[in-house]
């Protein structure tokens, strides 16, 4: 399935500043950018091809019964996945490709991809995560103490299921960690 291009995983809970720390990190290294697709809503700002390919639930079920998907997993009450031809592509043309993903299907690309470099972002502590939630403003309280439950099971599982761990304390300290973690694997 691979080519000469690696496959970098990245995963971590709702708020520990992931989708900031891989923003700046394709700004300033060349790597391609893997878009989920997603049954949920696009958030302000959010630009459809862009940051997630959104799309219904029948059509993400269709995807799924075609093997169109690499990995695909619930989270939240939504449906999200990583479309399979994209990573092949671009793997087979030598391009490194990076997925943002959930822990469930970081999974599943761990055992379809074995060779995938997997990085686990963490924030620094449970009550900074729910504070970064509730600053966000665009989650219910509800919604922050469900995201907070599946941060907390997913710290239990990162040591096991990733081969790097980035605490994103600092943002520029983080960046140039998975900086590192991408170029050394170079």
């Amino acid at each position: 399935m691979s080519g000469a291009g690696r496959l970098f995983v990245v995963s971590g809970p709702s708020g520990s500043g992931k989708s900031s720390l891989i923003t700046e990190l394709l700004a300033i290294t060349d790597v391609d950018f893997s878009v989920s697709a997603t049954t949920r809503s696009p958030r302000p700002g959010e630009l459809d091809g862009t940051h997630y390919q959104f799309v219904s639930r029948p059509r993400f079920d269709e995807m799924i019964e075609k093997g169109e998907l690499l990995e695909w997993a619930e989270y939240n009450h939504h449906m999200y996945g990583t479309p399979v031809a994209p990573i092949t592509e671009a793997n087979a043309r030598g391009r490194d490709v990076l997925l943002d993903i959930e822990i469930q299907g970081a999974r599943q690309v761990k055992e379809s991809r074995p060779d995938a470099i997997m990085i686990f972002i963490a924030a620094p502590s449970i009550e900074e995560l729910e504070r970064r939630l509730t600053n966000r403003g665009d989650t219910s309280s509800e919604d922050i103490d469900d995201r907070l439950a599946i941060a907390s099971q997913q710290l239990a599982e990162a040591g096991e299921l990733f081969d790097h761990i980035v605490v994103n304390d600092d943002f520029d300290t983080a960046v140039k960690e998975l900086l590192n973690l991408i170029t050394a694997e170079q």
